[in-house]
């Protein structure tokens, strides 16, 4: 506003040196003519036109490298996974935790004998799909190297709640000997860790197939088009009947998968249900706040907006 009321100071619109004319009609009235060279626009400076310059460049080869960025990410040899409509995957919604036991028994019969989840304690499972005695229970089926005792002797011992899943194998040299010379991953976070999070988990599970002609694989490799590149090392591991369910639910290799997809889902975040929780208590809480501060301001600034002040000159 400065900036404009500066410019038509200097353009001389209000001298009659500027070409304006004043012409007093009556008693108050002035008008003002000959304003019709007045004009607010002005030459670019030379750093201006760099600026600007510069400006258009960056942007353009910011589009630039977003569009070959794409381009390249929808080239790629893998098949991206179909978004599916999981239970948890509304704003209120949460996880299905007879889904997560079922998925937790799925790891522990089929999983747990190449992948391990060195992040996840027994102790995690109390009151989210176990009971604090069944996760005892399933605790004590594990062996646990501990010590020393008082001779200075390591002894092994049955688990307790505060100790974590067993890894299937002692290093990762005799993972990868076990495997081919593959790594299983790590499970705990790998919800988080993949690209389409639970949707990829359940399309590598239920993906596998023959591969194309043209695609040549190597001894020990499966084709999944869901995993990029096409050739994996981990074989299908989930068939119809693979597991058994401990509340009756037809174990079928589409249930298995769903089920320790939504188990991993837990796993990565333990904190779904508690941030959603948390969230709806948030945002009830602004809302009452705000009204409250609505309120408060209409009523303190009621008086200043309605005022009408009136001017009354001294009569001479």
């Amino acid at each position: 506003m400065a900036a404009f009321v500066g410019r038509i100071c200097g353009s001389g619109l209000l001298s009659p040196k500027g070409g304006a004319t004043l012409q007093k009609v009556g008693k108050y009235a002035i008008s003002f003519t000959g304003v019709q060279n007045f004009s607010t626009t002005r030459a670019w400076t030379k750093n201006q036109k760099v600026a600007t310059a510069a400006g258009v460049l960056v942007g353009g080869a910011g589009a630039l490298l977003y569009a070959l960025e794409q381009s390249v990410a929808a080239s790629g040899t893998e098949v991206h996974p179909p978004a599916l409509p999981w239970n948890h995957k509304g704003v209120l919604d949460s996880l299905d935790h007879a889904s997560v036991r079922r998925g937790y028994e799925v790891y522990k019969q089929v999983c747990a004998a190449c992948h391990s989840m060195r992040f996840i304690a027994y102790r995690n499972l109390v009151g989210v799909s176990h009971t604090e005695a069944e996760a005892k229970a399933e605790a004590e089926e594990i062996q646990v190297r501990d010590g020393p005792d008082e001779a200075g002797n390591y002894f092994m011992r049955p688990g307790k709640l505060s100790d974590y899943f067993p890894s299937p194998y002692p290093n990762e040299e005799a993972a990868r000997a076990a495997n081919n010379g593959a790594y299983p991953p790590d499970l705990s976070y790998i919800a988080l860790a993949r690209h389409g999070g639970e949707d990829y988990l359940f399309a590598l599970l239920t993906g596998y197939c023959d591969a194309p002609a043209g695609v040549v694989l190597r001894e020990g490799q499966y084709y999944n088009p869901y995993f990029p590149g096409g050739a994996i090392s981990m074989a299908q591991a989930l068939y119809n009947e693979a597991a058994e369910y401990s509340d009756g639910t037809p174990p079928t290799a589409s249930q298995l998968a769903k089920d320790v997809s939504t188990f991993l889902v837990w796993a990565a975040e333990p904190y779904h249900d508690e941030r959603k929780r948390m969230g709806i208590k948030s945002v009830g809480i602004i809302m009452i706040l705000g009204a409250l501060s609505y309120y408060i301001k209409r009523h303190k600034w009621a008086a200043l907006k309605t005022r009408k002040i009136s001017f009354h000159p001294k009569s001479k």
